[in-house]
This record gives structure tokens, sequence and C-alpha cells, in this order.
């Protein structure tokens, strides 16, 4: 599975996990330079609390368009260190 945005591969891994149609990407998979974090959190009833990572590619910045769960809740257990991604980043096979 690869994330891509603006035609820029930003994460790539054989081996997502998905939860609610999003696949989680393992962090070590992101390409660190495409990556910035963000003062945003929000929260998940069953996860727990998400933060947030701006995609940057080439000078462009999508805000808050990944976001992980530092601490999930057990419930959520599978998905520590993975990144998931929305607002136009697109996940192809």
């Amino acid at each position: 599975m690869r994330a891509v945005w603006k035609n820029t591969v930003i994460a790539e891994s054989a081996h997502t996990i998905v939860v609610e149609g999003n696949h989680y990407f393992p962090r070590e998979s992101l390409k660190r330079e495409n990556f910035r974090e963000s003062d945003h959190h929000s929260v998940c009833h069953w996860k727990g609390t998400a933060s947030y990572l701006d995609v940057i590619v080439e000078g462009d910045i999508n805000s808050d368009a990944a976001w992980y769960y530092p601490a999930p809740k057990p419930a959520a257990a599978e998905i520590r260190g993975h990144v998931a991604f929305w607002r136009g980043v697109k996940v192809q096979s």
C-alpha cells in the first residue's frame, strides 16, 4: 500500500492495519521529510486521543492530514505506532 499526495509517495508498506476503512501504516514506513508534528488533537471514544501530522510536499502543506494514536486504548492497541491519512491523501495498492 502507498499513501500519495500531490503525486508524491509519502508512505509505503506491505503491512497496513485496516480499522474503520482506514489503512494505518507503520510509522517507520513514512518518508520523514514529508511530515511535521501538528498541535491538533482529537478524541475517539474507543481508540483514545489522536495526534496529527502535517503533510508537506514541495513546500505545500496539508495541515493535519495524518493522524495516529500515541497511547491507544486497549481495544485499539494494534494501531500503536501506525499512522492513517485523509484530507486528499490517496491510499493505493
